[in-house]
């Protein structure tokens, strides 16, 4: 007999600063993002690195559906080095390479000055 066990979450980041070379994010810690151990479940903190690294590569443009262009993580790689339960995780993105065709950026995931995360991605023009 299948089993049905409902899966729930929360996630909720904002940009704070955006540049040619870097962009930042910073994320509260909420219930609703944390593993049942009480920490953040590592899809939070890879889904704020690799949005906030899409921004990065988008730049000042803005993200429409079918957009020509669009900066398509096909490559993306994780260490996770730490982890917290409460208050709030930051992430910056910078570029490793700005390429035509290829570009990678490497972002720091932390939280009060503590490494959780560094996330690789490289990003093609769709």
């Amino acid at each position: 007999m299948e089993q049905s066990l409902p899966m729930h979450g929360e996630l909720e980041f904002f940009i704070t600063e955006l540049s040619a070379e870097h962009a930042t994010s910073r994320m509260p810690v909420k219930a609703g993002m944390c593993n049942p151990f009480g920490t953040v479940h590592a899809g939070a903190m890879l889904w704020m690195a690799d949005v906030t690294a899409t921004v990065l590569a988008l730049g000042k443009t803005q993200a429409s559906p079918g957009q020509k262009g669009f900066p398509l993580a096909v490559n993306l790689h994780c260490s996770l080095l730490g982890n917290v339960g409460s208050g709030e995780i930051r992430a910056e993105a910078r570029y490793v390479r700005r390429g035509r065709r290829v570009s990678v950026i490497r972002t720091l995931v932390t939280a009060d000055g503590k490494l959780l995360a560094e996330v690789t991605t490289s990003h093609l023009p769709a």
